[in-house]
């Protein structure tokens, strides 16, 4: 499983601080991306960046009247731009697991 690593060559103070500046690289990359999601028609809009931090929201408004559907849109709506950002942070962690290869190769 380990075949061609040394172990002893690894030092764990500069693989900590590679990982520490790989999760600080991409938590800045993320921060620039964009997800969108629209429910409804296009009735409710939310788009966030990707730390999943809402940066707009747009909401038509003929729903201002109707609580009860705003609710289902914007529910139906977070979830999926939630889902959108979930699926990028898994891909960008197996991105970066993937840059560990090359640790202790002889």
């Amino acid at each position: 499983m380990f075949d061609g690593i040394d172990l002893s060559k690894i030092d764990l103070n500069q693989v900590m601080g590679q990982v520490q500046e790989m999760a600080e690289k991409a938590k800045e990359e993320n921060a620039q991306k964009l997800f969108t999601a629209k429910a409804g028609g296009g009735m409710v809009e939310i788009s966030i960046n990707g730390n999943s931090e809402v940066v707009d929201l747009k909401i038509d408004d003929s729903l201002l009247d109707d609580k009860d559907s705003l609710q289902i849109l914007l529910i139906s709506c977070m979830n999926d731009v939630i889902k959108q950002s979930d699926e990028n942070k898994k891909m960008m962690a197996m991105n970066m697991m993937g840059g560990f290869g090359s640790f202790g190769q002889k």
